[in-house]
């Protein structure tokens, strides 16, 4: 039994001050008076410094794993090794929930990465199910990323979904004018940014890639209608047009990852999705791509999912930038990376906030002199997995 004291709990509804929260095994059993922590003298006492008590930052979209994963192109590591090393950084920036995010491509035009072809994406798919019954220190799990000219890749994933091995599903379509890539320059130098190649290579590929067969319709409709039938929420990817998201809802689509206008961000809270922006946007001051600037967003009340994209420190960061850089609620902040996730993705019943009889994930988070966020605790299931103590000399 632990009690976490002196500090100000973040709950669904208000930072509430004055108050402890008290977790007997995995479950959050009470939020008590401060001045009732001493009826718990059996009880292990953590002091939280003054700072906030939050419940665990939920991840639902972050590529993070394929960067430890394949840290060259045509460099792979062990997979087993890469989930363990990338679980000490993710759970160090209060993620403790992490949806790893991998790409099925049908062909990689970007990076060309050896972790996109099919036998170590379906590697990858195996090693983050073997953690489930395995020691770890967060959980992880799976959002798949289905780019739909990945024609040969259907029957995997298929199989893969219903296996219990996706938790997540979206379908992606990066061809070149339309979506993130609306603006033909800016799919040009993204491009040169991966690849050397001429005016005259990229205008042949871009020809190539308008007129590949992709899915139509009705086979993303089979495909969502298998996945429903798991309890898996569907996300559509870089919505460009309101027709784009009027279409995707008729196949039980629930969420619009990076929709990339306001016009577009806005419909699709009027549709009643759930809307997702990248932490690094807010971080960078706008997309990297030219599109929709997360900040933007968030002040029209039309974003209210962060994930880290590529990025994980950037969850905690752009909270507090949000909030005194741009002078959004504090509260509301962290709702975007805790309970509103978990809400998405249909976990809100046992994580993503605090509450009596919830999984007690938790975080302690202090600040520096200057203002910097301290993430000095972090609890997951109930059980104190690290504790850091930031020191002067």
């Amino acid at each position: 039994m632990y009690v976490i004291h002196n500090g100000n709990i973040i709950t669904e509804n208000e930072i509430l001050e004055g108050f402890a929260v008290v977790v007997e095994g995995e479950f959050i059993q009470d939020i008590i008076p401060q001045e009732d922590v001493m009826r718990f003298p059996e009880a292990n006492r953590i002091d939280a410094g003054g700072g906030l008590i939050s419940p665990g930052f939920i991840d639902i979209h972050s590529d993070y794993i394929e960067t430890i994963a394949s840290p060259r192109p045509s460099c792979m590591m062990d997979f087993d090794i890469s989930l363990r090393e990338a679980e000490k950084v993710l759970i160090s920036h209060g993620i403790t929930t992490m949806f790893h995010s991998l790409s099925f491509y049908g062909e990689d035009v970007f990076t060309q990465k050896t972790m996109h072809h099919p036998k170590n994406i379906q590697r990858m798919i195996d090693a983050i199910h073997s953690t489930h019954g395995n020691l770890h220190l967060i959980r992880h799990r799976l959002h798949a990323r289905f780019e739909i000219d990945n024609m040969d890749g259907v029957a995997s994933l298929v199989r893969n979904i219903e296996d219990d091995k996706v938790h997540l599903l979206s379908f992606m379509d990066h061809t070149p004018g339309q979506g993130q890539y609306r603006n033909l320059e800016v799919y040009r130098e993204t491009l040169k940014g991966y690849r050397d190649l001429s005016d005259s290579d990229i205008n042949v590929l871009i020809a190539e890639r308008q007129t590949t067969e992709s899915l139509t319709t009705e086979n993303m409709k089979e495909i969502a209608e298998i996945a429903t039938e798991k309890g898996i929420a569907i996300a559509s990817h870089d919505d460009d047009n309101v027709q784009k998201l009027e279409l995707v809802k008729t196949f039980g689509t629930t969420i619009s990852e990076f929709p990339i206008t306001l016009e577009v961000a806005k419909r699709a809270k009027e549709l009643g999705l759930h809307t997702i922006a990248g932490a690094p946007n807010v971080l960078l001051g706008g997309s990297h791509s030219g599109n929709l600037s997360a900040t933007e967003a968030i002040d029209h009340g039309c974003i209210d999912i962060l994930c880290s994209d590529y990025y994980p420190a950037g969850l905690l960061h752009a909270v507090f930038a949000l909030h005194e850089q741009y002078g959004n609620d504090l509260h509301q902040m962290f709702m975007m990376v805790t309970l509103n996730p978990a809400k998405a993705v249909r976990i809100d019943d046992e994580l993503g906030s605090i509450k009596i009889g919830k999984k007690a994930d938790l975080l302690i988070i202090e600040r520096m002199d200057d203002g910097y966020p301290m993430l000095t605790t972090t609890m997951v299931n109930g059980m104190l997995t690290t504790k850091t103590n930031y020191r002067t000399n």
